[in-house]
């Protein structure tokens, strides 16, 4: 009798142990994640290692990233567009150099790189140069080296281009991947939702039990399949369908991530919803049967609404599996980081941008934060989706 109460206390205290330990590690992952993503707002919101230099009669001493990288695409040719004066805007890179100045003026190891930089902006009132901070001498006369500033969150949250590459200023705008995962993802419940409601129905309803454990297998086999298989699918079946029906250009759009995700989806939404609508108690449907209505009455007044929030359930769950699908999605979407305007051109989602930037960023850099912010932005998205889960299923037992 002794042994058998230690056997239990045993075993007590490893289940206590081991959902500890799971517990914690949880919270250690989500500390870090956000601890990594804060890191973005600290950064430079230019080029790491480089400045800015423009000459000391300048009056503008800052630009905005967006500034930035309008000057340095040429969309603003002129400093008086961006508060300055009336003159036209140079640009300088450091490998423009030796179209100022000659091999012996920069020396046989660049060592008198600083001082050729300094000369030349201090002769140009119209420049701007774009240089490593090793070769700028701050101290020299004529020169003034442009104000850095941090990433700011809004930016970052309501910014319209993702150029997490682009010189001098990457920008990290937002906005383009938060609506491209909810336009791919709600079409793609829009999508699912009838055909998996219609089969959940039929399987808890109408098909006989040999038919219902043939089909059941098969509906839940559809879970196991790699994403990855899904996005050969997508790219060899849906793609070209997408692009000869709508005669567009290229067929990689939203519609083709939205028709893959409401495939993938389908096995969680029949599941889940077939769970719910088989929990309406027999007494109820004969109930109804008896006072004269048909079967089919029976199910949509009597059987759905009972399970109306199994299957809000199931519709939720549906989302989550959507927002978070990476490899398919990448296949098939096109992986344009613009807000998307319609459903038939490309796209791009928060994970299909994590999985295909995150190898290229460098460890600790701003690019790098951005990704891991991300992935703080789709971590909040799912828990939203999991409380709205949770709340539904104890609106459920509470009515039950």
């Amino acid at each position: 009798m002794k042994l058998r109460k230690v056997t239990e206390l045993i075993a007590e205290k490893f289940l206590m142990l081991c959902s500890s330990v799971t517990t914690l590690t949880v919270i250690l992952i989500v500390i870090f994640l956000f601890s990594e993503g804060m890191g973005l707002f600290k950064s430079s919101d230019i080029e790491e290692g480089y400045a800015l230099v423009v000459n000391s009669e300048n009056p503008v001493s800052k630009l905005s990233p967006e500034q930035i990288m309008e000057v340095f695409d040429s969309k603003v040719t002129l400093w008086s567009e961006v508060g300055g004066n009336d003159e036209p805007i140079l640009l300088f890179r450091l490998n423009d150099l030796p179209a100022y100045f000659t091999e012996e003026e920069m020396g046989d190891e660049l060592q008198y790189v600083p001082q050729c930089i300094g000369q030349l902006v201090s002769k140009e009132p119209g420049i701007i140069a774009f240089v490593p901070k090793m070769y700028v001498d701050s101290t020299a006369s004529g020169i003034k080296v442009m104000e850095e500033g941090h990433i700011r969150p809004g930016d970052f949250f309501d910014g319209k281009y993702w150029y997490p590459t682009s010189q001098p200023a990457p920008l990290f705008g937002v906005l383009p991947l938060v609506m491209g995962t909810l336009w791919v993802s709600l079409w793609a419940i829009l999508i699912a939702l009838p055909f998996g409601l219609a089969v959940a129905i039929y399987l808890a309803e109408l098909a006989d039990s040999r038919l219902r454990s043939m089909l059941k297998p098969v509906i839940e086999l559809l879970a196991g399949i790699p994403s990855v298989v899904y996005g050969f699918f997508g790219l060899v079946v849906i793609v070209p369908l997408i692009q000869k029906g709508f005669g567009l250009s290229v067929g990689e759009t939203g519609l083709a991530g939205s028709i893959i995700l409401a495939i993938m989806a389908l096995p969680t939404i029949i599941t889940v919803a077939e769970d719910a609508l088989r929990t309406t108690p027999r007494s109820m449907k004969e109930a109804s049967l008896s006072l004269g209505a048909s079967h089919w009455q029976t199910i949509y007044k009597v059987v759905i609404p009972y399970s109306l929030s199994g299957i809000t359930a199931a519709v939720v769950l549906g989302i989550g599996r959507a927002i978070g699908e990476t490899m398919a999605v990448l296949m098939v979407t096109g992986n344009a980081a613009v807000i998307p305007t319609t459903l038939l051109e490309p796209m791009r989602t928060i994970p299909a941008t994590i999985a295909a930037e995150l190898g290229e960023a460098p460890a600790g850099g701003a690019h790098y934060e951005a990704l891991f912010m991300l992935g703080c932005i789709l971590f909040v998205m799912t828990l939203i989706i999991s409380i709205s889960v949770e709340f539904i299923n104890s609106k459920k037992i509470g009515r039950q």
